[in-house]
């Protein structure tokens, strides 16, 4: 798959979740805590599978304890939701200053044209706003997340798009280049 093709894509899935979660944001939030839940589970069972296809003792109690927190961690996100909301948005705090950083380095490190060098800086740093924002504000509501969460990903999908775009031109106009010289 070419990089045009995949910030393509990339940014039509981040616009679709972005609209949803701003025109749902009670569904989103909830969703956000299901999917963690089951995730949860999953991984408990996993472990336990592994814990008793071990042929030591180490292992198997080591495995056995990961499946417990992570059963732990199933429960408590299904009868404290709003706890469980709380942390995945710290963890979604965590997650966007992390993102932010590293396309803001990109945009410097990268050979790109000025253009496509803002746009991974522009991106970069409306994802450290979001990932401030949530640090300093956890409590404002998984919702008001949500609705947050929805815009961030409409404006990051929106940039990617225009970084695809670009990458296309590029890549034309380097051919035509190259097919002309021949």
């Amino acid at each position: 798959m070419s990089v045009s093709t995949a910030l393509l894509w990339r940014g039509l899935l981040a616009i679709a979740i972005g609209i949803v979660s701003v025109v749902w944001p009670g569904i989103t939030v909830a969703a956000f805590v299901i999917l963690f839940a089951v995730y949860a589970f999953m991984v408990a069972v996993n472990d336990a599978a592994r814990a008793f296809s071990s042929d030591r003792v180490g292992p198997v109690a080591g495995y056995l304890f990961l499946a417990l927190l992570s059963l732990a961690a199933g429960v408590i996100a299904v009868l404290w939701p709003g706890i469980t909301a709380l942390v995945l948005t710290l963890w979604i705090a965590a997650w966007a200053l992390v993102t932010g950083i590293m396309e803001v380095i990109l945009a410097f490190w990268q050979g790109e044209t000025v253009g496509e060098r803002a746009m991974w800086g522009l991106g970069g740093l409306v994802s450290i706003a979001l990932g401030v924002v949530l640090a300093l504000a956890p409590g404002v509501g998984a919702l008001s997340l949500a609705t947050v969460f929805g815009l961030f990903s409409i404006i990051a999908g929106i940039s990617a798009l225009v970084l695809a775009a670009q990458v296309r031109r590029m890549r034309t106009t380097a051919g035509r280049l190259t097919h002309s010289r021949i």
